[in-house]
């Protein structure tokens, strides 16, 4: 347990260096010390990890931030970021989820924490176009396991293009989980184009649509409109929602469950 608390605290410091590049595009590494309270190597060090997994781009003193659609669709980092916050919506999303329902999950890594809650639940039928996911639902053996295929993507380690949209268009589920890179209090973002196309399928493929989103996403945009928030039955986001966020999205009449970290 000892060892895995320095690396959790290098994860959570990355994490931390990455928002603050992204949020104003560029910072010297003397910036970033002071602001993580780290010394001028431990940042030069957590810069060469970020560099290496295509987040930040160095240059001399400091970094900028690589365009969204690379920063946003890197699954490694994806997999590593705000795991306590995804945890606390995958358990408001189980609750989402009765036996006997067929669902759906999208490749998005807030998805893939809903998946691994899953394994008392049954019968269920399981439907997804994610690797992480499937690994994680073929070892349970009393759900049904529907796996889309379609064109592999490296980056986001799932499955998309026609052949994916295709096999959804066959299918109808009671519920959809998705979640997606930026939101505003009206409308849901995604920087790909491909990425847009599959989860729309997914959307209408769906009976009730369930959102979850990492608070950090929340005011943002991005290049492409996946569709209105008001299009969504529900929207799950961690605790770190903002009141006055919370408030412009309930008075557009969305229906927002909080989850809590405590729980």
């Amino acid at each position: 347990m000892d060892a895995q608390k320095p690396a959790s605290a290098r994860r959570s410091r990355q994490e931390q260096i990455a928002r603050y590049v992204l949020d104003r595009e560029s910072a010297t590494a003397n910036e970033l010390a002071e602001m993580t309270g780290v010394s001028l190597m431990t940042v030069h060090r957590d810069l060469e990890d970020l560099a290496r997994q295509g987040i930040v781009r160095k240059f001399r003193g400091g970094v900028s931030a690589q365009p969204s659609s690379v920063f946003e669709s890197n699954i490694e980092f994806r997999l590593q970021s705000r795991q306590a916050e995804k945890a606390a919506m995958a358990r408001v999303a189980r609750r989402h989820v009765d036996a006997g329902m067929a669902i759906m999950l999208d490749d998005a890594t807030s998805t893939l924490a809903t998946a691994r809650l899953l394994g008392d639940v049954s019968p269920l039928t399981v439907v997804t176009n994610y690797i992480g996911a499937i690994e994680v639902l073929r070892k349970m053996p009393d759900i049904r396991l529907i796996a889309l295929g379609g064109e592999y993507s490296h980056t986001h380690d799932s499955f998309g293009g026609v052949g994916c949209i295709d096999a959804i268009s066959q299918l109808t589920v009671d519920v959809v989980f998705v979640s997606t890179s930026a939101m505003t209090p009206e409308m849901t973002y995604h920087q790909e184009q491909e990425i847009v196309l599959t989860k729309r399928a997914m959307l209408r493929a769906a009976h009730k649509k369930v959102l979850l989103m990492d608070s950090q996403k929340i005011g943002r945009r991005a290049l492409h409109q996946l569709c209105p928030l008001k299009d969504f039955d529900v929207l799950i986001v961690d605790a770190g929602v903002g009141a006055q966020q919370l408030e412009d999205m309930r008075a557009g009449g969305v229906n927002v469950e909080v989850a809590s970290l405590r729980e």
